[in-house]
């Protein structure tokens, strides 16, 4: 295996110990304590099980966390009216509803009732604006997006990607949109493929930053990638694994990794890369809100 590999639990680490250490300072200089508001509405365990470790986070950073679990028959006006409580709540800085939401309930309508200061994720229009008008400044970023480019920056020592190829493999507005952005505002010269795109592979090839985040695992194989290029792999996708035993799975990502190695300069693996960051950038975002309401400056990362 010829690639560095970009280590998302140890970069994840580090900007916990940044919000943590930010944190400590703004309570001793301001007496602000940021405030993070998770809602949850049903029993889905893959949600309970990462509204949990948002949670444990948050506290570990040394925020008010508060976690509103909702039964799955709330109704659309209801839950609309606990948003609201919270945009009203002085104490909490970030709002967000863990998706999916149950099929009665317009998912829309609920991100877009968040306040635009409050919203943590970067899902309400104001936010998403902001970024596809170059106001990174003062935008909130989706989290992936987020810390993708905090990954493709630590792995290529510059934030400057001028002159630069990229590829995003993804046109969704969670993440293959707003990482085009980002990478614009980079600098990057930025190409944005999906499931219309002709020869695929062939644009790949191109890339000196490809963003696989297309959700088919092990997609992008060794051969649609630039000798030397930089994989930013979003997808976290579970196959089964029966090499560990019957019924067992294991989790791969949108790029066929150990081949793909080979030839990359750099790559994330999964799991282990992405990921972390997901969770960490979450934690910074209501930092930065924390910071906007006590009127000093956030960290960078």
């Amino acid at each position: 295996m010829s690639a560095k590999v970009i280590d998302g639990k140890e970069v994840a680490g580090e900007v916990v110990e940044t919000v943590k250490a930010a944190t400590a300072k703004l309570m001793a200089d301001t007496g602000v304590v940021p405030g993070i508001a998770v809602v949850i509405v049903g029993e889905d365990p893959a949600s309970q099980v990462y509204v949990r470790s948002k949670g444990k986070r948050a506290t570990e950073c040394g925020f008010h966390s508060v976690t509103h679990i909702m039964p799955e028959e709330t109704s659309e006006a209801d839950l609309l009216a606990m948003v609201q409580t919270l945009n009203d709540d002085e104490m909490i800085d970030g709002i967000l509803v863990q998706l999916p939401l149950p099929k009665h309930i317009d998912e829309g309508k609920v991100i877009q009732m968040i306040a635009p200061e409050k919203d943590v994720d970067g899902f309400h229009f104001i936010n998403v604006g902001k970024l596809g008008t170059g106001e990174t400044d003062t935008a909130f970023v989706p989290c992936t997006p987020a810390g993708s480019m905090v990954l493709l920056k630590k792995a290529l020592g510059t934030s400057d990607l001028s002159g630069l190829n990229a590829v995003v493999v993804g046109r969704s507005n969670i993440v293959g949109k707003p990482m085009m952005n980002l990478l614009l505002s980079a600098n990057a010269t930025v190409t944005i493929a999906h499931s219309r795109t002709k020869d695929l592979p062939a644009l790949c090839k191109t890339a000196d930053i490809l963003v696989a985040a297309v959700g088919r695992p092990e997609m992008i194989k060794a051969d649609w990638v630039k000798p030397g290029a930089c994989i930013i792999d979003v997808g976290i996708n579970r196959i089964d694994a029966p090499e560990k035993g019957e019924g067992k799975t294991r989790l791969v990502g949108d790029v066929a990794y150990a081949e793909s190695a080979e030839v990359a300069g750099s790559i994330t693996p999964v799991p282990g890369g992405v990921g972390p960051m997901t969770i960490a950038m979450l934690m910074a975002n209501t930092l930065e809100s924390a910071c906007r309401r006590a009127g000093v400056e956030a960290p960078t990362y």
